[in-house]
């Protein structure tokens, strides 16, 4: 069993992407620490400290159930933008579990670019 997010099209061949459920705790710890705070201090994870004490513009793909929901067109065009950018950064190093993380986020911005162009939401099933 895992998680995949995919579009809201019904259509078998839209692309998606999928992790077990482990793998995406693992991803979205890495991306809160790309943006400067700890996933496991927040309230839902663990922690006390809300949503609304960081800034950052992933908030929604990051607190979200794991396996039900939805992220919405204006919540898709929110996050993109932003996991673009993480795709740009250079890692020195050859860290496998970056460049891991990095096509995953590659991955996730096809499908988040295919939901925006076909007007449907990012399921999570």
């Amino acid at each position: 069993m895992g998680l995949m997010l995919s579009p809201g099209d019904d259509d078998v061949t839209s692309p998606d992407v999928s992790w077990s459920y482990t793998g995406f705790d693992m991803f979205r710890e890495w991306l809160a620490r790309a943006e400067g705070f700890t996933l496991a201090e927040m309230n839902g994870f663990g922690g006390d400290r809300t949503w609304n004490s960081v800034s950052t513009t992933l908030a929604p793909l990051l607190d979200h159930p794991d396996d039900e929901g939805s992220l919405s067109l204006a919540q898709c065009a929110a996050v993109l933008p932003r996991l673009e950018a993480i795709t740009d950064q250079q890692h020195e190093g050859g860290d496998p579990v970056h460049e891991r993380r990095v096509d995953d986020v590659r991955q996730l911005v096809a499908v988040v670019k295919y939901c925006l162009e076909k007007e449907v939401e990012l399921i999570f099933c």
